[in-house]
């Protein structure tokens, strides 16, 4: 779970690190099942995001891509199941929530800036937020392969970045990077101004993101239309109360 000074930074800085939370064998095994995917998927990896209406930009020049990993694989469960990952979506989005995706982002060599966004519509009072966001690394996280930055404290402010940023793709004199080795967990307030930075070096930055929102804010992912009867025996009723479905 976490502490007091964990959930005190989180709520004062928008982001928290909860450290390794996967082994090396564990990581090595994911790593190797979305190579799998990718590999079937082909050209149309994370086609499920292109049939969503909550998506902003479904297909990301320069991104792998791959969605709707909970019907994916076991070997995805623990993303949107890990006890610390959930106590802190609990802080963030303290009047209840639920999986929106479980979705898995690669930045290209050369490629993957994204401008400082926010992942909601409009800014919100402190304290009502709907979207909560985790990022598991996949690859080592370091000041050259393209790591997710933010900018912390931002969740507070009552504008959005395009709305104050001359350019939201330059650096922000207060952003920090994300650099952690694989295995990793840092999970985010959606709120907080955030963006990929470009991938400098040969190889991909591999990443999962488990996306949380509020009770009442519409999944990325409608979990109920593509949930399986494989999917719905193997989490059991817990899992089914994240996804929100029945």
């Amino acid at each position: 779970m976490l502490n007091p000074e964990e959930t005190a930074f989180l709520e004062a800085n928008g982001y928290l690190d909860l450290g390794v939370l996967l082994s090396a064998e564990e990581v090595k095994k994911i790593n190797e099942r979305l190579d799998e995917l990718r590999e079937q998927e082909g050209e149309t990896a994370g086609a499920e995001l292109m049939d969503s209406k909550y998506i902003r930009h479904p297909k990301e020049e320069g991104a792998d891509r791959l969605a709707d990993l909970v019907n994916k694989g076991e070997v995805f469960d623990i993303f949107y199941t890990h006890p610390r990952v959930l106590a802190g979506v609990g802080a963030v989005l303290s009047s209840g929530f639920k999986l929106s995706s479980l979705n898995y982002r690669a930045a290209k060599p050369g490629k993957g800036l994204q401008k400082l966004h926010v992942d909601f519509g409009n800014s919100v009072p402190k304290g009502e937020y709907k979207v909560c966001n985790s990022i598991w690394l996949l690859d080592d996280f370091t000041e050259l392969n393209g790591p997710t930055r933010i900018v912390p404290g931002t969740h507070h402010s009552k504008n959005l970045p395009g709305e104050l940023l001359e350019d939201p793709f330059a650096p922000h004199p207060d952003e920090i990077k994300i650099t952690a080795p694989a295995g990793s967990v840092f999970i985010f307030n959606s709120h907080v101004w955030h963006g990929g930075t470009q991938n400098l070096t040969d190889r991909d930055r591999r990443s999962i993101h488990s996306y949380f929102c509020a009770l009442d804010q519409p999944q990325q992912i409608d979990q109920q239309r593509y949930i399986t009867e494989e999917t719905k025996r193997r989490i059991g009723s817990e899992g089914m109360r994240i996804l929100n479905v029945s």
